[in-house]
Formats: C-alpha cells, structure tokens, sequence
C-alpha cells in the first residue's frame, strides 16, 4: 500500500482517521487553555508546564495495570468510552470558581483514561490496515496531528486572547463529543484481539514479555526518552513567550507534519535506517539556542526546523511491529505510546523545574543537551551490542 488513496478507500480507516483529527483538535486547544488559565493563576513556570502535560504523567498508572486491556476491549465501545470520559471531564474544567487542584485532579484522571486510547486506537489500526500500509498509515495521522495542532493552536490562541480560557476549554469538549459520535457511527464491531480479562497481573506479564526481548527493549527506549525530553522544551512555551506561545506550537506542529511526510511518504528504506541518528539529533540540537534568549522569528524557526525530527517515530513504530506478535501488537503499541507520553510529562517537570530556579530559556538548554546525550548513549549501546554479536538492528538505526 503505497499512496493516500489506498488508505481511504480502507473500510473504517476514514471514521477513524477524523475522530482522530477532532480530538487532536481539542487536546491542542484544551490544552493550551488550560496552560494559560494555570499560569495566569499562579505565575508559575512549573504548574503551567505540569498542566498542560499531566494527562502523560497518568499514562505510567495505566501502562502498569490497565494495558493488557488495549488488547481485550472491543475497540469501537473503548475508542467511544474514551472520547466522551474527555467531553464531559473537559466541559467539567470549564465550570466557574474550579480550584487549580481540582483541575489537576480532573487532568490526572482524564490521563488515566487516556492511557489505553493509544493501544486501543493503534492496534485497530494495525488490523484495519495490512502490513505494508502501517508506515503510511501512521504517517497520515501524524500529518494530521501537525495540521490540527497548527489549527487548533491558532484557533486556541485567539479564543484565550480574544475571550478567555474556559471557552476555549468548552469548545474542546465539543469537539471530543463530536469525535465519540464519529467512532460510534463510523466503526464496526470487532472481537478483541485476545482473549481472556484485562487484570495487573496480565499487564505485567505482557510487559514483561515485551521488555525481554533487546531489540524491542531499544525501541522502546528510543521512542520514549528523545523526543519525551524535547517535548519538555515545548511545555515551556507559554512562560517562555506568554503572548505568542500558540505561535510557536503552530510553528513546531508545522516542522513535525514536514517530518513524518517526508519519512512516511518519500524516503526509502535504506535510508530511512540511515537518517536514524541524525532526525534524533536534529529534534534537539536546535534548542540549544535557546540559551542566547533569541527573538519570536529565530525561536519560532529553530522549534520548526526541530520538529522535523519528530518524523522518526514513524520508523520506530513500524519495527517495533516487525517484531512483535500479532496479537500483542495493541498492547506493544500502546506500551510505546503511555511511555512515551509519561516521558513528555516527567520532562515536562522536570523543565518546569529547571525553568522556576532559573528561566525558561536555560529550562530548554537543559533539556535539550539531556536528549542529545541519550540519543548519543543508545549510540554507543548500539555500538557494544553489535561488538557482542547481537542483533544490529536496534532502535537508533531506525529512526
């Protein structure tokens, strides 16, 4: 499968793909609301960042007790349960005279919620399309993601400005409405994937499962740590830049849908597995010149050139598939994706952190020289496992 075309002639990848878009439409412009209601309460760096990247923190919870039931759950009524646990917990947060810990506790649940979405919607993916069509597949919902983000920024970034947050914040919970009603109406039934009943005790074993295989470990580590890091640079937009924060998460949502068109749709193989390294480096290197505390332009060029980076999870993804099982391949997906989500909150603390004690530029430095340096450490564990005799297709030679 290798044109757009294809893909939407495929039964139930078009409902699937839209209720997709709807609700990362309403992620980016909830979560730039609630960024800005946060940090106009507190004038903290550190909460701001925490707000709009605590539903990830939550994502480790469920990756350790509710994962096996990406698995074990009719996708449509998981998919549609989800979407509308976010309509009415983001309408929730839009009520007047809500305390900032009650947002947070609204958040936090909302995150657990969430922490089977990715395996579940993954997963479905995995079995609507066949298995040369998952790269571009996935491509396409990235892309997407870019687009809604770019739009949703915009459009969050003038309802803030113009309005306040909460409506902002309600017009997102119309939107995940929307979206549930798309998955309801647009999907077919499916049997789970697997058989048996979602429990810890199934998440563990499964996890572990995963994890004792090095290829997988690696991939896993990849997708996670990197591009978690750089997304704690992100978290510091709205203290970094208060009255232009929407622009330049427009603008890296823009370098993002750059990155996954071109390593989704055009490049090939052979040399997706050689760009591995160096797409890893560019998602953080240009961060560093956030230390000389540059101007609107350069910063918003700099976490759009950045961004381009993000492209390679496409071909994490599509080995991490390679090898694994067919029917663990919702629970592997989703372990990637609570991980990686988790990651972007812990970072996200920690750059608010970093940003509190000294400023948000130094906040995104820090990050920045943390993700180059793992990316150069799985490099070099790349390097001695090759020299063992191990496999030599680990995570970092492919993307």
């Amino acid at each position: 499968m290798r044109s757009y075309q294809q893909l939407f002639r495929t039964p139930e990848f078009t409902p699937l793909f839209l209720a997709s878009a709807l609700q990362t439409a309403a992620s980016t412009v909830g979560g730039l609301a609630i960024g800005t209601l946060v940090y106009a309460a507190t004038e903290s760096p550190l909460l701001a960042a925490v707000s709009m990247f605590c539903p990830q923190l939550a994502q480790v919870v469920g990756a350790t007790t509710l994962l096996s039931a990406s698995d074990r759950l009719a996708p449509r009524a998981a998919l549609t349960g989800i979407a509308l646990s976010y309509a009415v917990g983001t309408a929730a947060m839009a009520t007047p005279g809500t305390s900032i810990w009650a947002l947070f506790a609204l958040i936090l649940l909302l995150g657990l919620v969430a922490s089977l979405g990715g395996g579940v919607r993954w997963g479905l993916l995995n079995e609507i399309l066949t298995k040369d069509g998952y790269l571009l597949g996935r491509s396409v919902f990235n892309m997407m993601s870019g687009i809604m983000q770019i739009t949703g920024y915009a459009a969050g970034g003038v309802l803030v400005a113009v309005l306040s947050p909460r409506p902002a914040l309600l017009l997102a919970a119309g939107l995940y409405a929307v979206a549930a009603l798309c998955l309801r109406l647009g999907l077919t039934p499916r049997v789970p994937r697997a058989s048996g009943r979602p429990s810890v005790s199934a998440t563990w074993r499964t996890n572990a499962l995963l994890w004792s295989s090095r290829p997988r470990r690696h991939l896993f580590l990849a997708l996670w740590i990197p591009n978690g890091l750089v997304v704690g640079c992100e978290s510091l937009y709205v203290s970094y830049a208060p009255e232009a924060a929407g622009t330049l998460f427009a603008c890296a949502a823009f370098g993002m849908f750059v990155g996954d068109i071109t390593v989704g749709r055009f490049l090939p193989q052979v040399l997706r597995a050689r760009l591995g390294v160096p797409l890893l480096l560019l998602l953080a290197t240009p961060y560093l010149l956030f230390f000389l505390r540059p101007g609107l332009p350069v910063a918003a060029v700099a976490v759009a050139v950045a961004s381009v980076g993000f492209g390679a999870s496409l071909v994490q993804q599509e080995r991490l598939m390679a090898v694994t099982p067919d029917e663990l391949s919702g629970h592997a997906l989703g372990l990637h994706s609570a991980g990686m989500l988790t990651m972007q909150g812990v970072s996200a603390s920690l750059a608010g952190a970093v940003a509190q004690l000294t400023s948000p530029a130094t906040g995104m430095t820090v990050m920045a020289v943390a993700s180059i340096a793992v990316t150069l450490a799985l490099v070099a564990a790349r390097r001695r496992h090759a020299e063992e005799g191990g496999p030599v297709a680990v995570a970092v030679d492919r993307g």
